[in-house]
């Protein structure tokens, strides 16, 4: 697309899954996540994210929301988009996602590479990032969308703001608890069946043959 860039720069687990589902489904080439694992993310993010704007038309997700600025000084003229969400909703869902695995990417952006048993910091880098954004952005309306998901806000507000037609579909509500735990729940059911199968071709499956063996000959 030859159009301006847009950046989704609220923090994980604002929305930002249901706005990459949005972006693509006007027509956007959307890139999400990058660099999560990679211990040298710190010293690469930039060189990366650069490399990646000019394959893609909009982003989303780690680390794109904390190199606004950066972003904004070397392409002039794109659209940012900061979702927000309620804080205690906010951590609640990162510390369910995360949990206490280390996250490079994370260690970076928060300091510490684990949200559980970190929630004030992840809190206190959560809120500054948002207040830092909207005072970054005040003087610049056409510029800046502030977009509350669990508000209401969908396909009307961000349409107006990137200038597009309202799709005749409902707008994405992508990734919410109860999606999860559906997720988690099938995951778990195919872990037990796998087992079952294993048990069945190690244990029965050879004296069922045997059997089969003996009694055919």
């Amino acid at each position: 697309m030859n159009e301006k860039k847009v950046f989704v720069i609220g923090f994980p687990k604002t929305g930002t899954t249901s706005l990459q589902s949005a972006l693509t489904t006007l027509g956007y080439k959307v890139k999400g996540e990058f660099g999560m694992k990679d211990p040298n993310i710190s010293r690469k993010v930039y060189e990366m994210a650069f490399r990646f704007v000019e394959q893609y038309d909009a982003f989303e997700d780690n680390p794109w929301c904390v190199l606004y600025k950066e972003l904004d000084e070397k392409y002039p003229g794109s659209k940012f988009i900061l979702t927000l969400r309620p804080t205690e909703k906010w951590i609640k869902s990162v510390v369910d996602h995360f949990g206490i695995k280390t996250r490079s990417l994370l260690e970076w952006i928060y300091g510490v590479g684990y949200p559980k048993g970190n929630e004030d910091l992840y809190i206190a880098r959560y809120e500054r990032h948002n207040k830092e954004v909207l005072e970054y952005f005040k003087d610049r309306p056409d510029d800046l969308l502030a977009f509350r998901l669990s508000e209401g806000d969908g396909w009307e507000k961000l349409c107006q703001f990137l200038h597009k037609d309202i799709p005749p579909i409902e707008f994405p509500h992508e990734n919410k608890g109860v999606n999860r735990a559906r997720k988690r729940k099938r995951k778990k059911i195919r872990r037990v069946i796998k087992r079952s199968f294993v048990v069945f071709a190690v244990l029965v499956l050879p004296g069922l043959v045997l059997y089969w063996m003996r009694f055919s000959l």
